[in-house]
């Protein structure tokens, strides 16, 4: 028993600073979580035990921002992203991911400048393009792991912000998991184990949130916008470079 503990600790350490930085920018954390989990357990069984992770943190970032959570676009981005998801799931096993990591990494640097050559007005996007927005991203997601980082310019487009840009977000993630979680269990990447491992993660994934969301409160909009670019533009890079 004695040796799982560095494991224990490490995790709950990676969790904590995972589930901060989420729920401060809206994602990210997997970029904290996922090698640490593919260092102890595999890439097989990494991507099952981060679900399980980030459906508990992204919970806990919906009951923290409940009040500002808009349920038209969450609605709307379930209808396409489930399937999709199911579909993706499935898929996991064999899919080919360096080319599409790399693709993901071009598409976040883009998205950046994009913002900046051309920038949307606040609501450009209506609640019934989260349909598409879901089924595409969702459908990654459960190929990569986590795709925060792609979804982010969306939902910034729709004028969403702070508390609003974070619960929104993190419903719609915390349906596209489920899906994914099912799926997993569908193919038999499911494990008793993967779950208790993704379960132990779990109070620090809520503590995060919480101090996440105290971070959240104090920042001005325009430096909560800041932050929420210059990781998108680390997490490209790092896309793009490492594949």
């Amino acid at each position: 028993m004695t040796e799982l503990l560095p494991q224990v600790a490490l995790l709950t350490v990676a969790a904590l600073a995972a589930s901060t930085l989420a729920a401060v920018a809206g994602f990210g954390g997997a970029a904290i979580l996922l090698p640490v989990l593919v260092a102890l357990f595999g890439p097989r069984d990494a991507i099952p035990i981060l679900t399980i992770a980030q459906l508990v943190g992204n919970g806990s970032r919906v009951v923290i921002n409940r009040d500002a959570v808009d349920r038209r676009i969450v609605g709307w981005f379930a209808l396409g992203g489930v399937p999709a998801a199911f579909i993706g799931g499935l898929l996991f096993a064999a899919a080919p991911l360096d080319a599409l990591t790399r693709l993901i990494g071009a598409f976040l640097l883009a998205s950046v400048a994009w913002r900046h050559i051309r920038p949307r007005p606040a609501g450009a996007l209506g609640p019934r393009t989260f349909t598409v927005i879901g089924a595409f991203f969702a459908f990654a997601s459960a190929l990569v792991g986590s795709i925060g980082p792609l979804m982010a310019p969306f939902f910034l487009a729709a004028g969403l912000v702070k508390n609003a840009y974070i619960g929104t977000e993190a419903a719609a993630t915390v349906v596209m998991h489920v899906a994914k979680l099912v799926a997993y269990g569908t193919a038999a990447l499911l494990t008793a184990a993967t779950v208790g491992i993704g379960l132990v993660m779990a109070p620090a994934m809520i503590v995060g949130s919480l101090v996440g969301k105290r971070i959240v409160d104090r920042l001005p909009e325009r430096v909560f916008v800041a932050i929420i670019e210059v990781v998108l533009v680390v997490a490209g890079l790092v896309f793009l470079i490492g594949g």
